[in-house]
Formats: C-alpha cells, structure tokens, sequence
C-alpha cells in the first residue's frame, strides 16, 4: 500500500464556488478522509496548489487551511514539480486562455462552466485538450445531487411510461445591494464580463436534461433583466447589462417538451430552490437538490375543476418519496473523486470538455433565440 501525491493547481478559489465547493468541499473534504482510495490499495493524496490574483487572499486562504503552496503566477504554479491537473474557477472572461496555457503545459485540465465564451473556443479548447492527450473535463455537479440521482433512479426503471414533459422552476430573490448587501458577485448582472442567466444556467440544464430525461433537439428561450440597476460590492451604483431571468422551452429526443423558468428575480414557494416536475404516462415525479417524490399511475387522485368551492383535497400529501437507499455525498466532491480516478487509473470518464461544450452551444443558442424571438435546433456536435 502506497500514497501517491496529485498537485492540482487551483484558480479562482478566493471566489464563493471555487472555495466553498471545490477547495473545502472536495479537496480538502477528500484530505479529511485520508485521501482517495484507488481500488489496489493505493491511496491518491491531492495536494492544492493555491493560485490567483491577489496574494493577501491567497496567503490567508492557505493559513487558515495549513497549505504550503501559492502564488499568483500562472506559470509558476504550473511549474511546480507536483502539478499534474489544473482546475479552473475563475470569471468566464479568464477562463479560456488560462485552459490554453494549461492544456500547453501538459497538465490535465478539470475546469468550471462554462468552459469558454463562444462555442467555437469551447470546441477548440476540447480539441486542444485531445490532440494533446490530456484528460479533461467540465463540472457537471447537479448530476452527481441525490434528488436527481433518485430522479435518474426512476427513468432508467421504467417507472414513467412514455415520457411526456419536464417542468423546471429554479431561482431565488438576489438582493439588489441597495440596503441589503447581494448573494452574488456583481458581475454576474453584466454582460461585459460573463454575466447572466442563460450563461450561467442553460449549460446546466443542458446536461441535466442530456443526463437523466433525454438529448435536447431544439430550444426556444425568451430573457428579461428585471432589476435594471444593482448596487455592487463597494456600494456603487451600476447598471445591470446582462439578463437575469430565462424562460426556455426545450424540445428533447422523442418528442419531450421541457419548460425552464430560471430568474435571480423571483421569490421562493417551494420546497427546494430547484425542482423538476417529471410527468409520464405511467407516473409522475418531483425531483429537487435532495428529495424526490413519486405518484404512480394507480395511485393518482381524481381531481375535479370547481372554482366555486375551495379545495379540500391535500395535493402534496398524495406523493410518496424515493427513498434514499444509499449515501449521498457533495455533487462536487463525487465528481472530483471520478475525475482524480480518471487521470491516476484511467477509468473511464463521460463529462470531458466536449460535453462542456455541449453547455455552451445551448446558451448560445438561447441567447441567439431570445434576440430572434424563434425556436432553433440543436445540432449534435463532435470533434
């Protein structure tokens, strides 16, 4: 039995995500554990590698954590003599070129969404990737959440029949920064530097949609800045130019329709701050981050439209929830631990940077079908 040490040059974790989930969650979580056993009795031991902008941050970061290795050259920390994976959390802006010195470095590369700001350098940077014979990948987190585990659980039974439609609500009310300071960074609200809500969140709902129902074929989308002016960080006033609300409607393979409303300007009434409705002919189920309910074709009520009484039936108790069955653990830290498998045994693994790029062209694509007001196809793509 042995430890072996993988360097990941880490970017962009002084940010929310890149430290919150990937840094603490993942990495760390994964040190906390003893590291990530390999099946042979070997055992991976990640060693991060901090880089980015501001050295104080960086400093701090690694104090607080007991880690030895920072900088704030790129090419330093790819340098190192442990670096073996680059990771990338930066603003989308930053992202591509950093990929590219990476990818030339030799390093295999495991980056946030979305992977590039065009589809054409989303394709390129996958082709890249290949043709240098690293391995590469694209967080695709909500896969690995147990609500759309148990989601996928249902699908692959057979539990809905012919699927008909996917209903999805996801968002939450971001302060505007005026009186109470904002979730977000601020530049997710403008467009000048890689804001907005279908960059954001339609190469999300590309591969859950790809993952757990069906291929996506077309989509029509239609986008709304809502709150026009925010408040920002060091209370300046700014004018937001990117959207922050999408309502995509996406036809799937075999003729599933799938509705998405996603909005940074909406107030929560349900259960999770995500959820997808899933209904079949067989049955139906609500899937969230976490918890998921069913209702079988034979259990379903028999509702009666009268407007002039109120209604005495209760709704969400007729559901049954899928049941755990197993332990789940952190979407990030599930998928990080398949990527370090990938690079150290070469196990295979499906969320490369192709399939990142499959994020990209849908965002684009919707972006592109708000500005035209009309529905357009999804091509497939390949390298």
């Amino acid at each position: 039995m042995s430890r072996r040490v993988i360097g990941i040059v880490m970017n962009g974790v002084t940010g929310r995500m890149g430290y919150r989930q990937h840094l603490v969650r993942s990495i760390l979580a994964i040190r906390d554990q003893g590291g990530l056993p390999l099946g042979d009795g070997d055992t991976l031991w990640p060693e991060p590698i901090l880089v980015g902008r501001s050295a104080d941050k960086l400093k701090d970061l690694a104090e607080r954590h007991g880690l030895t290795h920072w900088t704030t050259s790129l090419d330093e920390a790819l340098a190192h003599p442990l670096a073996e994976i680059y990771f990338d959390a930066q603003v989308t802006p930053a992202r591509e070129a950093a990929l590219r010195t990476a990818i030339a470095a030799g390093k295999h590369v495991y980056t946030e969404k979305p992977t590039a700001e065009s589809l054409e350098a989303a394709l390129a940077l996958a082709r890249l990737a290949r043709d240098a014979g690293v391995c590469n990948g694209a967080v695709q987190d909500k896969l690995f959440l147990p609500g759309l585990l148990k989601l996928k659980r249902l699908v692959d039974s057979g539990f809905f029949g012919r699927i008909l439609s996917v209903r999805g609500e996801f968002g939450y009310w971001v302060f505007e920064g005026d009186w109470q300071q904002a979730q977000r960074p601020s530049w997710n609200y403008r467009a000048e530097d890689g804001g907005g809500m279908v960059l954001d969140m339609f190469p999300h709902w590309r591969y859950v949609l790809d993952g757990v129902i069906a291929p996506v074929r077309s989509v029509y989308a239609h986008t709304a800045t809502h709150i026009p002016e925010r408040t920002d960080e060091h209370g300046r006033v700014y004018r937001a130019t990117a959207d922050d609300a999408a309502y995509g409607v996406f036809e799937l393979e075999g003729g599933i329709t799938a509705q998405i409303n996603s909005s940074w300007a909406v107030r929560v009434d349900r259960d999770e701050l995500v959820e997808f409705q899933v209904d079949g002919t067989e049955g139906s189920a609500v899937a969230g981050l976490r918890e998921c309910r069913f209702q079988h074709r034979a259990a379903t009520p028999k509702p009666v439209w009268n407007p002039d009484l109120p209604a005495t039936e209760p709704f969400r108790a007729q559901w049954q929830r899928v049941p755990d069955n197993e332990e789940f653990d952190n979407g990030f830290k599930a998928q990080w631990e398949l990527f370090l498998r990938h690079v150290a045994t070469g196990s295979p693994y499906h969320w490369d940077l192709l399939e990142g790029a499959k994020g990209v062209q849908l965002a684009e694509l919707g972006l592109r079908s708000a500005r035209e007001g009309r529905r357009l196809d999804v091509p497939e793509l390949s390298l």
